[in-house]
């Protein structure tokens, strides 16, 4: 089957165009933009229903801000979202229903969720993936599970968007191309925290990832070593901390010091990465000495859980996205639990919040089918 690339401006129907409000969204006037659209035959499914899962992810880095990013998670494979999509011939053609929302860890959590796909960063991703597949002739019922908390700062809407994007493109064969999966889900992420896509890249690639630029949209993945032993001690306190309000407390201006010390961070940081130094990793994301120095202030507690964390002996700590989470990095799973009980400690001294602990590893694979169901 031959796939023709083309590159347009449209005008977005207007369910693609929102404004935050967690994961729910109310519209707006939208823009004209440039999408980069793949343009076949009407597909045929593959499968009956497919299972996906998305990890959470870690962006900005320190000195990356909106840049880079890179996706965590567990064993077990409770750090993240999971999307389950099937093939539903009770809707109208070339649809998507949100059939069910769940978080069996944080019960209350589904009820703050729209079941509406039109309000929801999963069904968002799931219409924009079916709209770039050029499905027409089948409609797609989406089951939800919350792995993580809204407003961690974990890509918690990114993970439901890339866990949707690639649920529904296994669910037809598995045809988009890398870079469209990533912008059927930066289609979500942009209603939630912005038109960036330092989270939702490493969600559907992972590993660490280096937005290089969106006209044209141009990802560079960053290829560690195996022997790299990164894990990170994700505290996540009691506290939201909405990406817009976050984003606000940004500075308009910066000294070209500044930005010539933040900019060789990142360097250092990305040099780390592709060859597997631990120890400046850890340094460099320790080092953002423009964006973390605004946000901190708004989580309380976050100074002293950052001292906390360097003197367990963790290798590098900064705030994970817009926070509230602290990542800490470290060498090895060892030093994890000390890390993290300090940490949390910290939180409860200093910020009087309570904080829970997770040690996790650098996720390399992204979002991935988990399971699948045959066509009857």
């Amino acid at each position: 089957m031959v796939v023709k690339k083309r590159v347009e401006m449209i005008d977005l129907p207007k369910y693609l165009c929102w404004i935050k409000s967690d994961c729910a969204v109310m519209w707006h006037s939208c823009p004209r933009v440039k999408v980069t659209a793949s343009f076949t035959a009407d597909p045929a499914p593959a499968f009956n229903s497919v299972t996906a899962f998305a990890p959470a992810t870690v962006a900005n880095l320190g000195p990356g801000f909106d840049f880079l990013g890179c996706a965590v998670a567990d064993a077990s494979l409770s750090l993240g979202d999971t999307v389950t999509a099937t093939l539903d011939p009770t809707l109208p053609p070339g649809t998507v229903a949100i059939a069910s929302v769940t978080s069996p860890s944080r019960p209350s959590l589904a009820d703050r969720l729209s079941r509406d796909p039109l309000r929801n960063c999963a069904g968002v991703a799931a219409i924009a993936a079916l709209r770039a597949l050029g499905v027409q002739s089948h409609a797609v019922s989406i089951h939800l599970t919350k792995g993580l908390p809204l407003g961690s700062g974990l890509g918690s809407s990114a993970a439901s968007a890339a866990a949707a994007a690639k649920a529904v493109d296994a669910l037809f064969g598995s045809r988009l191309p890398r870079d469209d999966l990533v912008l059927a889900g930066l289609e979500s992420e942009k209603a939630v925290s912005g038109f960036h896509a330092d989270n939702i890249a490493p969600a559907i690639l992972g590993g660490f990832v280096l937005v290089r630029s969106y006209d044209p949209f141009h990802l560079i993945p960053l290829s560690s070593p195996p022997a790299l032993r990164l894990h990170f001690v994700l505290v996540t306190p009691d506290f939201e901390a909405p990406t817009s309000k976050m984003r606000a407390a940004l500075p308009k201006q910066v000294a070209v010091q500044q930005h010539v010390r933040n900019s060789s961070q990142a360097a250092a940081l990305v040099a780390a990465v592709l060859q597997g130094d631990a120890g400046v990793i850890g340094s460099a994301m320790s080092s953002d000495g423009i964006v973390e120095p605004t946000r901190a202030p708004l989580i309380p507690g976050m100074a002293a859980v950052k001292a906390a964390a360097l003197e367990a002996g963790a290798l590098g700590c900064t705030i994970s996205g817009a926070g509230p989470t602290a990542v800490a990095v470290i060498e090895g799973e060892e030093k994890g639990e000390e890390v993290g009980r300090r940490m949390v400690e910290a939180f409860a001294n200093a910020g009087k919040l309570k904080a829970t602990a997770t040690v996790a590893q650098l996720d390399r694979v992204g979002a991935r089918v988990i399971s699948t169901s045959s066509l009857e």
